[in-house]
Order: C-alpha cells, then sequence, then structure tokens
C-alpha cells in the first residue's frame, strides 16, 4: 500500500515527474455526470501546487471547470516508466496578464490571435492530491523481475509508488 506524503521533497518529486510530459489527460464531468477526458498541456515554468492550461473560452472543458471543479490529470511517460495522476480542483480565469506571463509561441496554433486573444481561458488547477509511480525502466530490470516472478512465483517490486497530500503542510 502507498504511503502518503506530504513534504516539499515529495511534492517536488511530482514535478520532476511530470514537467517534461507534454500531454495530460485532463477528466472532468460533464453536466449528465458522464466523465470526459481530454489531452490538455500544462504551460507552468515552475511549479507550486497550481498548474495552468490554456483553453478556448467557452468550450465544453471550461465550463465543465466552471460547473464541478473537481479534474483528475492523467501523465504517463511508458518510455521511462512514469506514470502520475493528480487530483485537484479547476476554475476559469480570464486574465490577460497571466495569460501574457504563461505565453509561449507554440500556442499561436491553437490561439493565431496571441496572447491577448479574447477566446483565451486558463484553467487553473489547484493540486489537492497526487500518486506516482515511479518504476526501472531498463530491459535487463524486466527481464530479472519476470525470471524472478516464474521463478519464486512472486511479483517483483519494481520502484516506487506513493500518494502525495498537497493540501498538507510538510511538518
Amino acid at each position: 500500500m502507498p504511503e502518503t506524503r506530504s513534504d516539499a521533497e515529495a511534492k517536488r518529486k511530482v514535478w520532476e515527474m511530470i514537467k517534461d510530459i507534454d500531454i495530460a489527460m485532463m477528466v472532468t464531468e460533464d453536466d449528465q455526470g458522464r466523465f470526459r477526458g481530454r489531452p490538455m498541456r500544462a504551460v507552468n515554468k515552475e511549479f507550486d501546487g497550481v498548474l495552468w492550461f490554456f483553453a478556448t473560452a467557452g468550450s465544453p472543458v471550461t465550463g465543465e471547470a466552471a460547473n464541478d471543479g473537481r479534474v483528475l490529470l492523467a501523465y504517463s511517460n511508458p518510455s521511462s516508466q512514469d506514470y502520475v495522476s493528480i487530483s485537484g480542483t479547476a476554475e476559469t480565469v480570464k486574465d490577460v496578464a497571466k495569460q501574457k506571463a504563461l505565453w509561449s509561441e507554440p500556442l499561436r496554433v491553437w490561439f493565431p490571435a496571441g496572447p491577448e486573444d479574447p477566446k483565451i481561458a486558463l484553467i487553473r488547477v489547484e493540486c489537492e492530491g497526487a500518486e506516482y509511480w515511479d518504476s526501472p525502466s531498463s530491459t535487463l530490470v524486466h527481464a530479472y523481475g519476470y525470471l524472478k516472478a516464474v521463478a519464486t512465483g512472486e511479483p517483483p517490486h519494481p520502484g516506487a509508488n506513493d500518494k502525495v497530500d498537497f493540501t498538507k503542510q510538510a511538518g
């Protein structure tokens, strides 16, 4: 069973695991109670427990964030065997200064008018909890795990699995 941690190092580890993963699946709940997931890219340059996403104002994701702010973000990097899920509360924000601060030119593909485009909304996700699986990714480690399982009948212990509570301060 994973340990629940709230220390600064655990929170940093979550950031280290997700910062280079380009796309997360953001899961929201629609007005009929169905879960909806879509690919989203966090635009943070640093991390303080809040993740920022650009979206189109009036789109389903901004509406769902406004109606029921609960979200789940799922990050996956199979090549390094890193997996992270983050639960949090989302809100839709209209803030041109923040849009300019978070802007990068690749966003122009979706928002050709630039960071001051009135069609832009930001989704601010306040992270409440995370769980990560950090496994060794080498073929030799997996081969060893397979051989151990066959020889002993027990699965290997491939890496770290911890929960992180962002709502508590490290004490």
